[in-house]
């Protein structure tokens, strides 16, 4: 199957010659800078370059990314404000999202919908019904999972095992195919929700290593943010970018600086993200390790390239068995050499030039920086190599050819 623009801009889709519409449903705060975000929106633009008219329906809150077609619901009347991850409000959320939805689908009359996470996927399994199209549900990980990660659900409690036979229904019954964020999560849907292999279609993540790209920032640029962080100019850097929790591994990385400061190194941590940044920064305050970890709070994602190009090592403590890791890609296609638990995740797409330790070892993490420290020519070599791997395995070019290819199956 060939797929081309029409000098009109359409896409032709099998024999479709007019332009293919599909409904994202977002049940978050689009766009925010950290994780599935990223996917989406990189999904979106790869697609809408490709000639697929998107709409996103998503909360209220969030940026407005120019070029994409983004209709948001009302807000809530008693809570306008929130933080990312599990939230009791994210109920309400969810209903004003139904409607939303509902509303959006009888006007914009898609031939997909593409529901991220298992909300969007509940809510787009009920709207695939009622306009009898194909539902695509992008799974980033296990809900439950994701869940008792953010210490919002207790695995031994009484709601668990409802709430597990809810996301077994979601993954088996609702969609026509299912896009992962990794080959572990694929496996995941297998073995333990028993979904049928034809349904499941492997994505991770990609990588945008255009504007990734360590050769765009001058020494000079550098040097300059280096400065306004208050970051000496001397010291090696290593840097972490995404979320601010206890299961994203940052109370480990504070852990790490001090063991490294106690041993004579002279290295700065640079932690990017947010939210918890007054928590972290008073655990830094008390493990003595505050002149050696800067906080920057969020860092848009337009302005990541640049911040990550400060560091010398990049880490990923993320300790989750089931969701994505996306900042991975962003720290190769910056040619930085990583040190990472040792996940399935991390590895699928570190593959064997990550440096790794044993998932919550401290010690070992730590030994992992140290060792990196002084070896520069390592240091380079696998970054290096890093960048190579995610031009050449995890392109937003191919990742796109293959949701196109889904949904022309689907609708065909």
């Amino acid at each position: 199957m060939t797929v081309g623009k029409t000098e009109a801009g359409a896409q032709i889709v099998g024999k479709r010659k007019r332009p293919l519409r599909v409904l994202m449903i977002a049940p978050t705060s689009f766009f925010s800078d950290y994780g599935g975000h990223i996917r989406i929106l990189e999904e979106t633009r790869t697609l809408q370059n490709m000639g697929v008219q998107i709409a996103i329906v998503t909360y209220y809150k969030g940026s407005d990314m120019p070029g994409l077609d983004i209709r948001r619901t009302a807000p809530l009347p008693w809570h306008t404000d929130y933080e990312v991850g599990s939230s009791r409000h994210k109920i309400a959320f969810d209903v004003y999202l139904s409607v939303q939805s509902l509303l959006e689908s009888l006007r914009f009359r898609p031939h997909i919908i593409h529901g991220h996470m298992h909300e969007g996927a509940l809510i787009g399994g009920v709207l695939s019904r009622l306009l009898r199209v194909p539902l695509v549900f992008d799974f980033q990980g296990s809900l439950t999972a994701e869940m008792v990660d953010h210490r919002f659900l207790n695995p031994n409690g009484r709601i668990y095992p409802w709430l597990y036979r809810l996301e077994h229904f979601i993954c088996r019954r609702l969609p026509h195919a299912i896009l992962t964020s990794s080959l572990r999560a694929a496996d995941l849907l297998k073995n333990e929700f028993h979904v049928p292999p034809e349904r499941i279609h492997p994505l991770p993540d990609c990588a945008d290593t255009v504007r990734f790209d360590p050769t765009r920032f001058s020494a000079a640029d550098k040097e300059a943010l280096k400065q306004r962080l208050g970051i000496p100019l001397h010291r090696p850097v290593v840097a972490y970018l995404g979320l601010l929790t206890d299961y994203q591994g940052v109370p480990h990385l504070i852990q790490a600086a001090a063991r490294l400061k106690a041993a004579g190194e002279d290295v700065h941590f640079l932690v990017m993200g947010y939210p918890n940044v007054v928590y972290y920064q008073q655990m830094a305050r008390e493990y003595q390790v505050a002149d050696r970890v800067t906080f920057t709070g969020k860092v848009e994602y337009r302005d990541a390239p640049l911040y990550l190009s400060l560091g010398d090592i990049a880490v990923a403590p993320k300790m989750s068995a089931t969701e994505g890791s996306g900042k991975l890609l962003n720290y190769m296609a910056m040619a930085q050499p990583v040190v990472a638990y040792e996940t399935a995740v991390h590895r699928e797409y570190l593959a064997d030039l990550g440096i790794y330790a044993p998932v919550g070892n401290v010690e070992q993490f730590t030994h992992a920086i140290r060792q990196l420290l002084h070896d520069p020519e390592k240091r380079t070599c696998l970054g290096k190599k890093l960048r190579q791997r995610a031009i050449q395995v995890y392109s937003w070019e191919k990742a796109g050819q293959a949701i196109i290819n889904l949904y022309d199956n689907l609708t065909s």
